[in-house]
């Protein structure tokens, strides 16, 4: 590396250490403040519920792919949920869990007005804006948000992470993932970048992206755009990218705090993600700073990739980039069961309460 490249990449690192301590702090009050409004798991014992049981309807599954209802006390701790899937109940259901794409894009329609008195509609969507089409006709319908969003009135995201304390594991049964502190073997792994895509799209800018950064490191791409997967499960894509120091998760479209499985499945896998999507201050409402490479952190993608081969060379300075991990759990969400049953708490929470989601479509372009 000739003697300007070396001083660009020693240089950017020496940001990069300057900024952690203060973004770490920052990251710890935020993650701080999403614990107070994260779903049950985070106590080992149910809160006593002061109102009545009540009865959500779930009024399509996402994308028609049935799947049973849950216990919501057995799973994650939360009395007095009745869940049904029969839309007889329509008429007794104390709110109605809908999903956004079912009833735009698919053959389903909205539930009849009039609804029953006080009865709640709960707006349910996990795509990004970009893919969430005539939200203009859904004006002043619903009372609850449900998404990823970390203002939604449910607030449920792809993943989290959960400071480590005595009895974490035990709290959170089989859906907690402990992480630890990076082997020699992690910081040697056998194969650079990793890149899992299913939805290829030449105006993504995550293409555009891509073809930069292969000019100049080795990029392995699986999926329906490189080499197939048998099993493209959660689980089959963690233990692939258990070979890979890096993980290209790349999101189809920008958007405020749209932050999805990719970056989760990277993490739990132990690989360092690599990250296109909101910008790293919105990254770091969710990770601490040092737990992912942004690729805005760079002026130029051969810059990035200049940074990715000096790591690689350097387990030392790579550890740093993995040294958090031993800090935190991680959280996946079980979906859709677990959106269901915060639902069906935030509903008991709500009676009595009148609210209507008025600028929806101003909100989640926001």
């Amino acid at each position: 590396m000739r003697e300007s490249s070396r001083h660009d990449v020693l240089l950017s690192c020496r940001k990069m250490r300057t900024c952690a301590c203060v973004a770490t702090l920052v990251f710890s009050l935020f993650l701080g403040l999403c614990l107070l409004f994260l779903p049950e798991p985070f106590t080992s014992q149910p809160p006593k519920q002061r109102h009545e049981p009540v009865t959500l309807l779930v009024w399509t599954h996402p994308f028609h792919r049935r799947q049973d209802l849950p216990d919501c006390y057995e799973l994650f701790h939360i009395s007095g949920c009745a869940l049904t899937d029969d839309r007889r109940e329509y008429a007794h259901a104390d709110a109605v869990v809908i999903h956004h794409r079912d009833v735009v894009l698919g053959s389903d329609e909205l539930p009849p007005e009039p609804r029953p008195s006080a009865q709640k509609w709960i707006w349910m969507n996990y795509e990004s804006p970009s893919h969430t089409p005539q939200l203009w006709q859904l004006e002043g319908v619903f009372n609850f948000t449900l998404s990823y969003r970390t203002d939604s009135d449910i607030f449920l995201p792809y993943g989290y992470l959960i400071p480590r304390t005595h009895g974490t594991r035990s709290s959170l049964g089989r859906r907690a993932h402990l992480l630890h502190r990076p082997s020699n073997k992690d910081l040697r792994r056998p194969h650079l970048v990793a890149w899992v895509i299913s939805n290829w799209s030449e105006t993504h800018a995550r293409v555009a992206f891509y073809y930069q950064l292969r000019r100049y490191i080795d990029v392995d791409v699986f999926g329906r755009a490189g080499q197939p997967m048998e099993d493209s499960s959660k689980g089959s894509v963690v233990r692939l990218l258990g070979r890979y120091q890096f993980y290209l998760a790349l999101e189809n479209s920008l958007h405020t705090d749209y932050i999805t499985e990719k970056l989760w499945n990277a993490v739990q896998a132990g690989a360092v993600p690599v990250v296109l999507g909101p910008d790293r201050k919105n990254y770091e409402r969710f990770l601490p700073p040092e737990a992912f490479i942004h690729v805005d952190d760079f002026p130029t993608v051969r810059g990035l990739a200049r940074y990715l081969l000096m790591l690689k060379r350097n387990p030392l300075l790579l550890r740093r980039h993995l040294d958090w991990r031993g800090d935190y759990a991680l959280y996946r969400p079980v979906m859709w069961s677990e959106h269901y049953c915060l639902a069906c708490k935030t509903t008991r929470r709500g009676r009595g309460r009148t609210q209507v989601v008025r600028d929806l479509t101003k909100w989640f372009y926001s």
